[in-house]
């Protein structure tokens, strides 16, 4: 049976296709829009996980959620070593710290702006703090990387893949000027083939 991700458009599940495609893995897509009032996802969605969100992988009758949790198992099952540092190094620390913190930290403050700006006037006292968070978070992430462009070592991991969902989003903020290192490591990234594929693919 063929990996399988089902895949909600303009969400987190890009990455999972963008890392299948550096991996060279076949996969078959399924595809689900949102509601174009809401921007839910669509119920049916739910026939597949009862929380009904994207990404969720298919692999050998196992059904597995959570970006990390899925690039990882695709890291740890098929990618031969490719795409994370040798386990025990601290590197691989660091890539273990940088995967979780694409989702349990960067995404926090992005998509509080986002909720907390469809209040109106009832959301402005939130406003400061909210924008400190976002800056406090991607000037860290902007300090932190490499000189090659990616956050761990010399070439493309895992923490780049899930980073490149927030950080994508960051630089297209208000304040994405104040992080150039981070607006080229965007554009590399979208200049990667696989990538592009990945886009193709969750697009048409």
């Amino acid at each position: 049976m063929a990996i399988r991700v089902h895949h909600l458009n303009k969400s987190r599940s890009q990455r999972i296709v963008w890392l299948l495609e550096e991996l060279g893995l076949p996969y078959e897509l399924v595809r689900y829009q949102r509601d174009a009032v809401t921007n839910f996802a669509p119920p049916e969605l739910k026939a597949i996980h009862p929380l009904g969100k994207s990404p969720l992988l298919e692999d050998d009758g196992v059904l597995i959620e959570e970006s990390g949790a899925i690039v990882q198992y695709l890291l740890d099952r098929y990618g031969k070593g490719a795409l994370q540092p040798a386990p025990g190094t601290p590197a691989a620390l660091r890539h273990l710290q940088l995967m979780h913190f694409a989702e349990g930290s960067a995404m926090i403050p992005l998509l509080l702006r986002i909720y907390v700006s469809r209040l109106g006037d009832g959301g402005v006292p939130l406003h400061g703090r909210i924008d400190s968070e976002v800056t406090n978070h991607f000037d860290y992430l902007e300090s932190i990387l490499e000189p090659s462009g990616y956050f761990i070592g010399d070439s493309l991991t895992g923490a780049d893949i899930m980073l490149s969902f927030p950080v994508g989003i960051a630089v297209k903020q208000p304040e994405g000027s104040r992080w150039p290192r981070l607006q080229a490591f965007t554009a590399a990234i979208e200049a990667r083939p696989a990538w592009q594929k990945a886009m193709a693919a969750t697009e048409g």
